[in-house]
């Protein structure tokens, strides 16, 4: 039998994100996905090691590289719309959870229960989903600072509320990487490599 969920995996390079303002440099969620699962996977590391957590960095890095393949079906929602007001929030969950669930239908049945875990929340993956969140939100927060220094004043107030953004999330993993990993995205390639 024939399933076809990895096929609509590839296709994450299809959505483009941030659509709703003008890109100096276009991204897909399939780049992004990379991005979050690199970033939740050192976040969950710098608990362990910095704050003695014990998070499963492994797992951290596939739910970040799974965390947006529903949005292959729903295209990607920019965040004001989304997040406009609660009833738009309820209603996009509901249909974020049908896409979900039409992609583990694409998955034999003893392999689904396997990947469930990466589209609905378990309670024990519960800090690492928080470590995600972060995750997705420094990826965003890096992707503005990209913009910034191409000269794209677009992403400037989006720069301010993802910072801001991720200062709520009460997250020390995230404030560590703030406070040593962002400011290198600041520097040439140059300035990177001396």
């Amino acid at each position: 039998m024939e399933n076809g969920f990895f096929a609509m995996h590839s296709r994450m390079k299809y959505i483009d994100r941030w659509a709703l303002m003008r890109n100096t440099f276009k991204e897909n969620i399939s780049a992004h996905s990379n991005d979050v699962a690199a970033v939740a996977h050192a976040l969950a590391v710098i608990g362990n090691v910095r704050l003695g957590k014990k998070l499963d960095a492994d797992r951290a890095a596939v739910l970040g590289l799974y965390h947006d393949m529903p949005e292959i079906i729903t295209g990607d929602m920019p965040t004001p719309v989304k997040y406009h007001s609660a009833e738009i929030r309820k209603e996009f969950a509901a249909v974020e959870n049908e896409a979900c669930r039409t992609l583990l239908s694409m998955l034999p049945d003893d392999i689904a229960a396997e990947y469930e875990g990466f589209f609905f929340e378990k309670e024990e993956d519960m800090p690492l989903h928080k470590i995600v969140k972060a995750a997705d939100k420094l990826s965003a927060l890096i992707k503005c600072i990209e913009e910034k220094k191409a000269g794209n004043s677009e992403f400037d107030s989006a720069f301010e509320a993802t910072r801001t953004a991720i200062k709520a999330l009460d997250c020390p993993e995230a404030d560590i990487f703030l406070d040593e990993f962002i400011p290198p995205f600041y520097k040439s390639l140059d300035e990177l490599t001396k």
